[in-house]
């Protein structure tokens, strides 16, 4: 394992040598750009484990993306070989079809404190609650991105994220009521403490997700990848782009279902992922928002 390898694979090719909050963008944009958040190891007969090494050798060797669990253990290595001051945090996701909170702490974050301050910074949630910079850890703040508004507000030493999004131009029509699509315009996405963790905290989680029929990634196969002007995403054979702010406060949500032969055509090609597996598709309805 070595920096170098990584940052070929997210094409990052600025400073090693600054520890501040503008070398810390940049790296954390070129891996959101490079690393898909996905969970295609599941639809496709593969155990996801959470040794760094294994993670490392996905992600930078065999091209593959990853969820929370890999894709921020990976980055807060490579920010932590860097000089960087970094822990990782748990979070408890929000279900909007449930309206509450998980009960399982199954997300993890990594914290960074530069000069003083202290950020989040999470490469491993994907869709359109994918944070494009590290998030300054202060409450009841807007910190606009090009994806939207978050927010952190925190309550008796719990924090929740936030964010509002614009209005949504779907051309498509047949797809404006889709389940995939987020109707309200703020949307919580998950709380957390700051007790640190560690990846050992996530090991039943880890199997849990992979396994169990209540999980939302046993559900649905999911591939989500950041670009430079939205993100694009596979959840089953339902193919979308999002272009950001299109049009004043608007963003543009392109759908496409997809034929059975074109799944693995489109992986290829519009995320860079070849699996070494037979993908088998699914998309049980709910659950999901993008």
């Amino acid at each position: 394992m070595n920096l170098e390898e990584y940052f070929t694979r997210t094409g990052y090719k600025g400073s090693t040598e600054k520890q501040d909050l503008e070398t810390l963008t940049d790296i954390f944009q070129h891996h959101i750009r490079a690393v898909p958040f996905e969970n295609l190891s599941i639809h496709c007969g593969e155990e996801i484990t959470l040794e760094l090494e294994h993670v490392y050798n996905k992600i930078v060797r065999r091209q593959r993306g990853g969820w929370c669990m890999e894709n921020n253990q990976l980055l807060g290595w490579v920010l932590k070989r860097l000089g960087y001051d970094t822990s990782f945090l748990g979070a408890y996701v929000f279900n909007p079809h449930q309206n509450a909170y998980a009960t399982l702490m199954t997300h993890l974050v990594v914290k960074v404190v530069i000069d003083g301050k202290a950020y989040v910074v999470d490469g491993g949630f994907g869709v359109s609650y994918q944070m494009w910079q590290p998030m300054e850890l202060v409450s009841g703040k807007d910190q606009p991105q090009a994806p939207g508004v978050f927010r952190f507000t925190e309550k008796n030493g719990v924090w929740y994220l936030e964010k509002m999004r614009r209005k949504q131009y779907i051309p498509n029509q047949s797809f404006s009521n889709s389940d995939l699509l987020e109707k309200k315009e703020c949307r919580k996405v998950y709380m957390f403490s700051l007790e640190p963790r560690t990846v050992e905290d996530f090991r039943f989680q880890c199997t849990y997700l992979q396994t169990s029929p209540d999980s939302l990634f046993t559900k649905k196969s999911i591939c989500a990848l950041q670009t430079t002007d939205g993100f694009r995403a596979l959840i089953g054979w339902t193919f979308t782009e999002t272009t950001y702010n299109y049009k004043e406060n608007m963003d543009l949500v392109e759908f496409v279902t997809l034929e059975d032969e074109e799944v693995e055509k489109t992986l290829k090609e519009k995320f860079n992922i070849t699996l070494d597996r037979k993908l088998v598709p699914i998309n049980v309805k709910g659950f999901y928002t993008i």
